[in-house]
Order: structure tokens, then sequence, then C-alpha cells
């Protein structure tokens, strides 16, 4: 398929700019000179321009001093000099001075950072970044006085040797350049490890710390502590640590750099995309990196990994898990006060009190912690053995199926009903912990009188016979499939987070689905009101063939995605035929019913729809710990609330009506015509990018005010014959190309037309809807293009 013309000029203008912003950079700063935040050519450049060095808006307001890959798409940041005290945009500026110290300065002229290099001033100094990313400051012999090197922050780069006075530190969060709370480093056994130095503690969680280190492949014989990553891509170090990019060879661009989810990644640059790929990842269960859900929280596979609280619980910071969760009461230290809820096949890593004990009983454990007031909860292995584990925090939970042990956290009596700490207890079919003590069981005491226990055991086979025998023929006769089905729901209700509703409810709530307020492929939502007031949007599904089973795993999954972007499911319903899903109710309905009506939508309300869509879709593409793909991006799943804020419905649909993973061959999510991307004529494999493309198509829409539909019919397009999914596309450059983005923009924003935040809306949704998805940006760089402040 032919590219649009526009789309050309428009790549070849942005390499263009690019080449000439290389060559406007300085190759050298002598001293006495200086680079300004506010001068755009005030920056360095490696020789053949792999690497920049200038300021780099950390936000709106601050900017720190920094080095990166010249042609990322996202501009790749592989080192900063103030990364924790950011300086303003406004009259700051890095100065190499005449007694050869490089100086960073704030707007007010306070000193920021400096590399504290004095020296006599007759001697010459500059400052030069290396082809290697290395930023230099060298004296007249071309020595190395000081290096960037030599202080990395979250990157390491090929030939930057890594030794014991050296640490890489992740950022805090995505697109927050802070100081975050993993480390890879050396420790004093000479062992390379990655640890969580948290706010109330710090610990390994790679390699495991349960194991010896040999086990690992490690030694700590060679006190050396020196590793290095090379050209080709091979890391080495001298504990043993050894691996290969998956691309390994001299020729793609790389780093190692710690992420601030706390994992270790080798990346290759795809530089005709200008797009990182992750080519090394070191072999660890994501669960078991510690702080990832904060205090209280539990990594749990749903089946990705995902932290939830303990029932009652609530996430202390809904924007970061690694802040943990909250307790809905302040514990006492009055034990007649205090009670325990049961997490079974849970475990709480590390933190153990002095009183650990072995060898005792449940009752005993359960006391000890009772009484302790450091005791925030124990741990009891289901082993044989007794082993008891008082904590003093409750950090780094996981939960998996195959752990010989039962938590109890310690709660105040009556901040939980019978009934809810009841339900917790019987976790995984209603399984109790005797027979949970079974499955894990070691060597038991031998009772002293043979005799009795013979005698007791003869007596009682008769009993327990005879009440199998009864159970046996109830359970056959009468009440199979009952059971089956209670205690199928019973375990479903426990690990999901959301409600489950019965179909009469729903349909009283929405008074016999009278009141339609929408249908799309997936079927008819309908307005309700619920028993506690609570007004909500009930979709109620059709063509659903997965079992109930099946069904409220997916749901599960979709349920515990959330974010201000995306519609938050409350609830559902799965009883035979009827499958329905609860949603939050949005007052203003979708974006199509707005944004093609006679209701003013200006360009600031529409370029916040475009910011808060872009956030939404990459929260699902990136953020969230199950990869999510939408498959039908479109106005009408795009919800307005009362502030016009746009929150994104839909997603996961895909998953319900067996989506996406390895078979392209399904129909019901393969999306609308006019918005799907060339992909699925192509029969291509589809990712993340068939949604960028969509996305690019709402743009479009919003840029113009006309829906996808009527740009593809016949009379209003200007180019015919062309394949429909790039017809939307053909239309609009073609427009822009013969009367200008004035003509093609919405009539109803002439009136305050703004050509920067204009131009930048319609480039955003060019590059989205660009043919090939390679250079297609992914939605993260979306939200980034977006967020950029107005020069």
């Amino acid at each position: 398929m032919e590219v649009p013309k526009f789309l050309i000029l428009l790549l070849f203008a942005a390499t263009v700019a690019r080449t000439q912003a290389r060559s406007l950079g300085l190759q050298s700063l002598r001293q006495g000179g200086s680079l300004k935040v506010e001068e755009e050519s005030d920056f360095l450049v490696s020789p053949n321009g792999t690497f920049s060095s200038g300021f780099y808006n950390v936000n709106a307001n601050s900017s720190c001093y920094s080095v990166w890959y010249t042609n990322t798409i996202n501009k790749t940041v592989v080192w900063m000099a103030n990364r924790d005290t950011p300086v303003s945009i406004r009259q700051s500026k890095l100065a190499l001075r005449r007694n050869g110290n490089l100086v960073l300065t704030d707007g007010v002229g306070s000193t920021v950072w400096s590399t504290n290099t004095l020296s006599n001033a007759s001697m010459e100094f500059h400052l030069r970044l290396l082809e290697t990313g290395n930023l230099v400051l060298i004296n007249q012999a071309e020595r190395i006085i000081w290096q960037s090197f030599d202080s990395p922050t979250d990157t390491l780069l090929p030939s930057q040797q890594f030794d014991k006075s050296k640490t890489l530190v992740c950022m805090r969060s995505r697109g927050t350049y802070l100081s975050g709370f993993y480390n890879f480093k050396f420790d004093g056994n000479n062992v390379l490890y990655l640890t969580h130095d948290g706010p109330l503690l710090s610990s390994v969680y790679w390699p495991k710390m349960d194991t010896s280190v040999f086990i690992s492949g490690r030694s700590p014989y060679n006190s050396s502590r020196v590793a290095v990553l090379d050209k080709r891509g091979e890391f080495v170090s001298s504990d043993n640590l050894k691996f290969n990019a998956s691309d390994y060879g001299v020729g793609p661009k790389r780093r190692l750099t710690l992420d601030y989810d706390g994992l270790l990644r080798l990346y290759s640059l795809n530089e005709s995309a200008g797009l990182w790929k992750v080519s090394w990842l070191p072999e660890i269960d994501f669960c078991r990196v510690h702080g990832l859900c904060g205090e209280y929280g539990i990594c749990t596979y749903k089946p990705e990994p995902t932290c939830t609280c303990p029932h009652g619980f609530s996430m202390t910071d809904p924007s970061d898990w690694s802040k943990g969760c909250s307790p809905p009461f302040n514990l006492t230290h009055d034990s007649k006060k205090l009670d325990f809820m049961e997490l079974p096949y849970t475990d709480y890593y590390g933190s153990d009190l002095d009183t650990y004990h072995m060898g005792i009983s449940f009752e005993e454990c359960r006391n000890t912690c009772l009484n302790d007031s450091r005791c925030k909860g124990f741990g009891f292995a289901l082993d044989g053995y007794g082993q008891c584990y008082p904590k003093n925090f409750l950090l780094n939970g996981f939960r998996v199926p195959s752990t010989p042990s039962i938590i109890h956290i310690k709660i105040t009596k009556g901040s939980l009903s019978r009934d809810e700490v009841s339900q917790l207890q019987t976790y995984d079919l209603n399984c109790s912990r005797a027979e949970v003590a079974k499955k894990f069981s070691g060597p038991q005491v031998k009772k002293s009188n043979q005799y009795v226990k013979y005698l007791t055991g003869f007596v009682s086979s008769f009993a327990i016979i005879e009440a199998i025998c009864v159970g046996l023929t109830w359970w056959c006769v009468l009440r199979k499939h009952a059971d089956e089905d209670y205690m199928n729901i019973g375990y479903m209700e426990l690990v999901m987070e959301i409600k489950r509703f019965t179909y009469a409810e729903l349909k009283r709530a929405t008074k016999g689905f009278t009141q339609e307020i929408g249908k799309g492929g997936f079927g008819a939502v309908y307005k309700g009101v619920l028993g506690d007031g609570r007004v909500v949007a009930v979709k109620r599904l059709e063509g659903i063939v997965q079992g109930d089973a099946e069904f409220w795993a997916e749901v599960s999954v979709i349920g515990n995605i959330n974010h201000r972007n995306l519609v938050k499911l409350w609830g559902f319903c799965a009883e035979n035929e009827h499958k329905l899903l609860v949603y939050e109710y949005q007052e203003n309905g979708s974006l199509d019913k707005i944004l093609f009506s006679d209701v003013e939508l200006g360009l600031e309300q529409r370029y916040n729809i475009a910011l808060g869509t872009a956030k939404g879709l990459s929260y699902l593409h990136e953020e969230c710990l199950e990869w999510v793909l939408h498959c039908d991006v479109k106005p009408q799943n795009i919800l307005l609330d009362d502030h016009l804020e746009p929150k994104v419905a839909d997603f996961g649909m895909s998953k319900l009506f067996k989506g996406i993973p390895d078979d392209i061959e399904f129909s019901r999510a393969r999306g609308t015509r006019g918005y799907m991307a060339p992909e699925w004529m192509m029969n291509l494999k589809i990712d993340a990018k068939v949604d960028v493309y969509s996305y690019g198509i709402v743009l479009l829409e919003l840029l113009t005010g006309k829906s996808a539909s009527i740009l593809l019919s016949p009379e209003a397009s200007p180019v015919s014959k062309h394949k429909e999914h790039n017809q939307v596309v053909q239309c609009v450059t073609v427009k822009i190309g013969r009367e200008g983005l004035e003509d093609v923009i919405d009539p109803r924003l002439h009136h305050e037309f703004n050509n920067k935040k204009l131009e930048r809306l319609m480039t955003v949704a060019l590059l989205c809807v660009h043919e090939d998805r390679n250079a297609r940006p992914a939605m993260s760089k979306v939200v980034e293009l977006l967020v950029q402040k107005d020069e």
C-alpha cells in the first residue's frame, strides 16, 4: 500500500530537524563557558551523534542535566547529574569555571551539583561527550579528570566498568526520575545483588537468599568485584555472573537498566524505529521482588502477578502499590481486644522476630504473637515440625498454592465480621487447617499408649465407614450438582475482589432491562440502580461461550485493573447463559454522543480527552500487571464523567470472547469498521499497535468533528478505490495537502484556533495511523508527546 505523501514529508522533516539539531550541538565546552537551560542549542553531542548531553525536562517546571541516546523515540536518558535535585527551567546553567570545576547552578545561582575538580587556573580543561556515552572532563594532556561513568544512575552502558564503588539505583516510578528503592550492586561478600532498600528495611531478593550463592552459579571468592557489559551484548562479572543478549553480536546499541519495578533488563535498540526491545531478563519469580506490593500487600498470580490487599484493607495510595495496604483499624496493645485473620498459602518473606520457635503448638505460637506488642502477625509452618514465625513487619507478601504455611494477621476484634473472618479461613475450596497440614505433613510424634490408639482406631473405623456411605449416597443421589456449584462459587468469590450479583438482583436494578443506554458488538448496556442507591451501567453480554469458571477467572483479571482513565468494573453475574458485567455509571455517556452533536466541545476539552484516553491505553499496554489489548478503541468506548474526564470502556472484551494470544482468527474482538489497523486485513500477528492505530483515528475525529463512518463514505472521501482501513487517513492527509490544516479541522474550533496544539494533535494522529506498525509510537510515547510544554 502506498504511504501518503504527507506522511513521507512529515517523517522527512522530522529526520532533517533531528540532523540539524545534532549539527547545532557543541563538540565541547571550554573553561569560562556554560550551557544554559533556556538555550535549545546549548547541548553537547558525541562525535557520531549517538549520544546528546544537556538539560532534560523532568516535569513542567524543572530540569536535570543528563545524557541520553539521541535517536530514540522517547529520548532515553542513561545518566543524570542531579536526579534528586532538579533545577528550574529558568536561568539554570552548567558552567565550566576557570579553576576546572564543573558546576550546575539553579535559577538563583545556588550550586546544586559539581565535580569538585579544582586545579591550577593555568591548566586548560574542556568538557566532552564521548561516543561511548561517557561525559568526561579532560585536561590539556587529554587525561580524564572526571567522568560520568564513575557515578552511574540506573543504567550501565557497553564498556562502562562496574565495580564495588558503583550502584545502579532505579527510578522512583514510570516518568518519575527521582531515586527509587531498588539497587544493583556488589555486596560485602563479593556477589552482585538486587536489593530493595525501602523506607522500613533493606533486603536482597536476587539471587535467592534462602539458597547458597553457589547454587545460583555465583562465587564469593574473587574480591576484585568488577563487571562489564561489552559491545557484543555479553555481561561478565567477577562473581561468575554471565549472560548474553538474545541478539548477541556487534551491531545493536544496548543498555543495562534497573527499571522502576525492580527488574534488571538488558535492552537492544531498533534504530530504524527508535524503539527498545528486552534482550535479557534475570530468572526471578516476579512476586518475589521485594517491596512490590508494600506493607500488608500480597502478590498473587491471577494468572499474571497482581497486587491485592487482605480482605477489609485498602490501598494506601491508589496510584502506587509500593506503599502497600492500610488496615481499617489501629492496633491496640490490649491483647484482649485483638484477634487474627488467617491467610492460607501465604507468606510475608523476612522480618522474623527473635522469638522464632520450633516444635511448639499452634496455640502457643498464636499466644506468643498476641502478647508481643512488636508482632503484627505470625506464620505457622504446616510441615509437622511446629515452626512459628512471629513478624514485626508484614512485607514482601506472596500467595502461591505450594506455600506450606499459613499467615495470621493481627487485627482488632470486631473490625471484620465473623462471616468475613471464616470466609478467609476457608480459602481454596474450604480446605481446613487440618487438611492443609495433612498435605504438607512431616514426621509425627508417636503416642505412648498403643493399645488405646488401636482400639480407638478400630471403633472409629466403623463410624467413619458408616458416615462415608451415608454421605456418598446423599452426594450421588440428591446433591451432586448443587454441591459442585456451591464449592466453585465459594472458591471464586474468595479469589475475586469484585462483587458477584445474582441475575435477579440485576434484573430488579434495571427494572427488567428496560432503560437501554447503549448497544455494541458485545451486547446492550442498561442503566440500573443498586439496592444501596448506586447508579450503575449493566452490560448484558451476548455470545459468551466460556464456562462459568473460565469466565469468572477472566473477569477477575479485568476487575483488578484500576486507573482514573479506565471505567471501573464493580461486579458481574454468571448464571448459566446469563453473563453480565456491572460498571460505574458515567452521566455524560460516550464521546460520540457529544463530539458528533451540536454540543460545544472546545479545544482544551478535546485535548484533555485525547490525553486522558492515551493515559488509559498506556496503562493497559505497559503498566498494569497483565498485558491487555483493547482491540476496539473508538468514541463509543470512551465515556465521559461529570468533568468530561475520559474513561476507556470495554477493555478486556477480547479476553472474554476468546481473545488474542497467538490466535488471530477470532471475530468478535476484531474492532469496528473505520478504526481497524491494516494488520487485521494482512493476517499478521496482533499486538498493541492495533490500539495505537485506532487511537489515531479517534484523534482525527476529535480534530475534524466527523466520524470515521462519514469519512469512509465515497462522496466524502477525495480519494477513491483505496482500501477501507486507510481511507480515513487518505481523506484527511489529502485535504491537508490541498487546503491546509485550518480547513480540515472542525469549524467549531476556529474561534480558538491554536496552531501549536492542533499541529501537535495532528502530528501525533498521523504517527499513530502509520501503515507500518513499527513506525507507530507506543502509547507511553503518545502521552509524552501530548504532555510536553508549549514553547
